[in-house]
């Protein structure tokens, strides 16, 4: 039992999403990259060499899908095992019947296969017992054992296109007509199922189910009241310690980064809708701030830090209005990454250099006998009317080696800050776009 939809008693109603599984890989829709002739699963097919194979991707993409219509291109029996509900003992027995006769043997979830379970694999795949086929949502060079990674041939499956989602949806349209359900839905709703199944196209079949069975007979037409009570409380793919949360946060900071505040909205409403912690999402807003905007807008930080102490005090919903506002300023502010870059440059200096001997004039001279020890001759800025003397701070440290200003004209603060001291010092401040 490979899904829910395989739970399906063989005698009576037959799920929609389970009636319309494609048997080859002609008949799948989407993920071109893997279904295309020439692909590299295409040649190992028409070599009988499958060998072991991983399919990586989000729920409801096809990866059950594709792993059975593989099964029969083969001519090979489909063994499904689930990781949660199979152990060592079904996984040895399927191993002795593929001795005897051709076998496909298929995991579902196998990233929660025990460290037993899957030295057992391993065995298979080395052995060429059987062909096998993992499926998982977690990225495998994170979930899966190295050993297992390294002898499978690893395939990702991308959230299908709306347009993609639009043809599953008419095709489910078109199998309930064949079987005497005459749905009516107009282009729009159509892409409107399409669209809210966020690329899974295992939900859009489940929500046109939903919306024809149990009609009288006749023509059913689907009406505004009947999609909304279907997406009442529908939530969008979001695995909040998967790859999901961490492409979704990803393209959110970048977003900021890149000063799109339309794309930044859309990545923290998805975020929120999903339920993200906003104390998580405020704690990114606080990163960026200094690292993306950093000294070309100071007030950037000041506002971030008080969205995270208001989201502590209020949550949502009204903390939404909060994360917005500071990831906007975030969004719109001039950018600098000269804090995070000369940090960076600073610390690789300090772990792979010889330490830098503390000039004798920057020394202690706070006690009796520093002066003996000859720490002396430190120059007061405050004594100079400029706020400043030339005096060595580093030895041997040239300046421009590790803080680069990023000024890029505008009254940044960087930028007034070049000026002030350019003015003071009579040298230029070394920049990055200088």
């Amino acid at each position: 039992m490979t899904d829910l939809f395989d739970a399906a008693p063989r005698e009576g109603h037959v799920p929609l999403a389970a009636a319309l599984r494609p048997e080859t890989l002609d008949d799948v829709i989407g993920q071109p990259a893997i279904t295309a002739e020439g692909s590299i699963l295409r040649r190992r097919i028409k070599a009988g060499a499958l060998g072991s194979l991983i399919l990586y991707g989000p729920p409801g993409i096809g990866k059950t899908t594709i792993a059975r219509a593989v099964g029969t291109m083969l001519g090979k029996e489909f063994r499904p095992l689930h990781a949660t509900r199979d152990g060592v003992k079904e996984l040895r027995k399927i191993a002795d019947e593929a001795r005897i006769r051709p076998l496909l043997i298929f995991v579902d979830e196998v990233h929660r296969f025990s460290a037993t379970q899957a030295d057992d694999l391993l065995s298979i795949c080395e052995e060429g017992t059987a062909d096998f086929v993992g499926a998982t949502t977690g990225n495998p060079y994170h979930a899966l054992p190295p050993a297992l990674v390294s002898r499978s041939t690893i395939l990702k499956l991308e959230p299908m296109s709306l347009e993609d989602m639009e043809q599953v949806v008419r095709r489910g349209i078109d199998h309930l007509h064949s079987t005497g359900v005459d749905v009516e839905m107009t282009p729009e709703q159509v892409r409107l199922v399409a669209g809210r199944s966020g690329g899974d196209a295992r939900r859009a079949l489940t929500t046109l189910e939903s919306l024809a069975v149990g009609h009288p007979g006749g023509r059913i037409e689907i009406t505004e009241a009947m999609l909304e009570e279907a997406y009442a409380s529908a939530a969008i793919n979001h695995d909040r310690s998967g790859d999901q949360h961490y492409d979704v946060v990803s393209a959110f900071v970048k977003s900021m980064r890149g000063s799109d505040p339309d794309a930044t909205l859309y990545w923290l409403a998805r975020m929120i809708h999903a339920g993200e912690d906003p104390r998580y999402i405020a704690r990114r807003i606080m990163i960026h701030a200094s690292e993306d905007v950093g000294l070309a807008d100071n007030t950037a930080l000041q506002t971030a830090v008080a969205a995270a102490t208001a989201v502590e005090k209020i949550g949502y919903p009204e903390a939404r209005i909060i994360l917005a506002h500071a990831a906007l300023h975030v969004a719109r502010a001039p950018k600098s990454n000269s804090a995070c870059r000369g940090i960076g440059a600073a610390l690789a200096a300090v772990e792979q250099g010889a330490p830098a001997l503390v000039p004798k004039h920057l020394r202690d001279a706070h006690y009796a006998g520093a002066a003996k020890l000859g720490h002396v001759g430190y120059q007061f800025p405050h004594d100079d009317p400029r706020g400043w003397v030339e005096q060595e701070y580093v030895p041997g440290l040239k300046p421009g080696s590790l803080y680069q200003s990023d000024a890029r004209g505008g009254a940044t603060f960087e930028a007034r800050a070049d000026q002030f001291w350019e003015s003071v010092t009579g040298r230029k401040v070394p920049g990055t776009f200088s």
